[in-house]
């Protein structure tokens, strides 16, 4: 038994409610349980309970055992000093403030139903997924919409994060952060950080400069992704080469490389040429990219926005040097679709915060346009009778493992509180 069971219980009164006595033998009736803390300090804040007819307003502490008071060293700590009930699942020892009054104690185990117990084991029992993937099918279709919106916002609120870190480091330049974002996103999963690297490594205020001639971005690009280092025969190697030296010496930017651009296991349209290219020309074709997208409302927008593709050189080739089947190689929907859920819903959220304006319910309806994503989470849901229709359910999906089935976390997830109220 886990701890947060025991929240469970008292925070949603889930035992016999109408006889309940310390260990002590007082008789105790519970006006209020309180506002759960999920933070330092006591559990419950605020709570208020009858005992004895004698009214008390404080904080509860929940243990699974009294002793445990002493092995986390609450003694000590001030802040539970106006602990008015201890509330454990088995009660080993009596526990004292520091002036030697005694902190009355609920023992919770002779007053919870059997079958909350069989249902909460049942839930909790380790499965080959996730605790409970052989209930989900049954899981009522309002419950887990519900959830689905909660966790879509919890998403973006952890994808803002990273945006606010950026925000921080460029002094507060949102287009600065839109062109570092895009460009992780530009390298996917194998690239991403050195991408971001690269983009970090050159002001934006040069790209914004230099936005005119797609050459100059791609030799800034290249030159830092060290895909310059070598010596080839190409004559546009060695015209992007020229071009990187003179804009290191013109801005005097330090030579260094970012770090070592992996091919292996892309698809040639996912090379790192290719895409360093299409992250150049949309710089080159939209000066001013973040306002450009904190204009759009609609999905066929962003679309036409990101009709991208690379520099004449890239349609015969994928490496410098070697020459391939001619091939225009612009964004893909599929692709522009990633850019959308990892950037640009993120960034839209995270600037209207910034300005104390909410658009999460716009930005769900845009992602419910958008089809659903493709990988093993989704798989697994789906075979369990999770079905996904479109984006804003899958990354709904993907909160919901990564930050609650992951770690357990059942008792703070709705679908688990629900699952738990169902009979056997």
């Amino acid at each position: 038994m886990k701890e947060d069971f025991l929240h469970y219980l008292w925070r949603f009164k889930k035992f016999d409610t109408l006889h309940l006595k310390t260990s002590n033998g007082q008789e105790i009736t519970i006006i209020n349980v309180g506002q759960y803390l999920e933070q330092a300090g006591p559990d419950f804040f605020n709570a208020q309970i009858i005992i004895e007819n004698q009214k008390w307003a404080g904080n509860v502490e929940i243990h699974l055992k009294s002793s445990d008071w002493y092995v986390h060293h609450h003694e000590k700590d001030a802040a539970y000093e106006n602990v008015i009930l201890h509330v454990v699942w088995e009660h080993d020892t009596e526990v004292f403030r520091k002036n030697n009054s005694e902190i009355p104690v609920l023992e919770l185990k002779g007053y919870v139903d059997k079958e909350v117990l069989t249902n909460y084991q049942r839930l909790v029992t380790p499965k080959s997924w996730v605790f409970c993937e052989k209930q989900l099918g049954d899981l009522d279709d309002f419950v887990l919409k519900n959830w689905q919106e909660r966790l879509f916002f919890e998403r973006l609120e952890r994808k803002s994060k990273a945006i606010y870190e950026l925000l921080e480091q460029t002094n507060r330049d949102w287009e600065a952060v839109l062109f570092c974002m895009l460009a992780k996103n530009f390298g996917l999963n194998t690239n991403g950080e050195t991408f971001l690297k690269i983009a970090k490594a050159i002001p934006f205020s040069i790209i914004r400069k230099e936005s005119f001639e797609v050459e100059n971005l791609e030799a800034l690009l290249f030159g830092k992704s060290a895909l310059l280092d070598l010596e080839k025969e190409d004559a546009y190697f060695k015209d992007l080469k020229f071009r990187y030296f003179y804009l290191l010496h013109k801005y005097q930017l330090e030579p260094d490389n970012e770090g070592q651009l992996q091919f292996f296991k892309h698809r040639p349209d996912n090379f790192p040429t290719i895409r360093l290219s299409q992250l150049a020309h949309l710089y080159h074709l939209h000066q001013n990219l973040f306002s450009k997208i904190n204009s759009i409302s609609s999905i066929t927008a962003i679309y036409q926005l990101f009709q991208v593709s690379t520099s004449a050189y890239w349609e015969t080739h994928y490496q410098f040097d070697k020459v391939s089947p001619k091939k225009s190689k612009k964004l893909s929907k599929s692709f522009v679709d990633l850019l959308l859920i990892n950037t640009i819903i993120p960034i839209q959220f995270a600037y209207a915060k910034s300005l104390g304006k909410e658009v999460a319910e716009d930005l769900m309806a845009m992602l419910v346009e958008v089809a659903p994503e493709k990988n093993a989470i989704i798989d697994k849901f789906d075979s369990f009778g999770i079905k996904s229709g479109n984006s804003f359910e899958t990354q709904s999906l993907l909160q919901l493992k990564n930050e609650y089935c992951a770690g357990g976390r059942c008792l703070d997830c709705a679908i688990g509180i629900e699952l738990l109220k169902k009979s056997n």
